[in-house]
């Protein structure tokens, strides 16, 4: 198969054109590459200088993924906030759904997890109003996505230093689509992240 010609060469005054790997080939597949600067010796690139100059892969750690997420939900707001202490101490009561979880989020008054297959979960919660609900979602350190018929709720955690960066995202679910109620959710974010300063700051 003829490889395709890097449109930046093409016709550039009789120079033999500069040949661009196919997708899915590796730098190091590729044979070196003679490049024709205008005057001077020819410039010998090796796939090690390929290699080199690849762009870094883009990182994106849980608070600005969380961050994303919500901006595609209408309705869902998003409350940070860093929380002076260590992550490990912060994610011991986040992550601890039967325990820690009912002592910062207002409206939940017990949390039950029924089953867990690596970082999926299943739990069943009660509010403050009685009502009951089934979630499904992922849990892991840093992060956490619950969803039931009614409810989302999504957290996250990174460190910062000797503090921790949290990220409280949730509300009611308009039925049957993915948005959420906007009314009262920043305020009852806010009363969570607060009520988790507390928390942290007495386990």
């Amino acid at each position: 198969m003829t490889e395709p010609l890097d449109p930046g060469t093409v016709g550039s005054g009789g120079v033999e054109p500069t040949r661009v790997a196919p997708a899915g080939i590796e730098p190091t597949d590729v044979a070196p590459v003679r490049v024709e600067p205008t005057g001077g010796e020819p410039v010998r690139l090796e796939p090690a200088h390929l290699e080199s100059i690849r762009p870094e892969p883009v990182r994106v750690d849980a608070v600005a993924r969380l961050r994303t997420l919500t901006a595609a939900i209408p309705g869902a707001r998003v409350v940070e906030g860093v929380v002076p202490a260590p992550f490990a101490d912060v994610w011991a009561v986040m992550g601890d759904l039967e325990q820690g979880f009912g002592r910062f989020q207002p409206d939940m008054r017990h949390v039950r997890v029924s089953r867990r297959d690596g970082d999926r979960v299943e739990a069943y919660a009660r509010s403050r109003y009685g009502m009951r609900a089934r979630f499904d979602g992922i849990l892991r350190p840093g992060w956490c996505w619950l969803q039931s018929r009614f409810v989302i709720i999504g957290m996250a955690a990174v460190a910062e230093h000797d503090t921790t960066r949290v990220a409280l995202t949730g509300g009611v679910r308009v039925p049957g689509r993915a948005a959420i109620v906007p009314i009262g959710t920043e305020r009852e974010l806010r009363l969570a992240l607060a009520r988790l300063h507390t928390a942290v700051g007495n386990a």
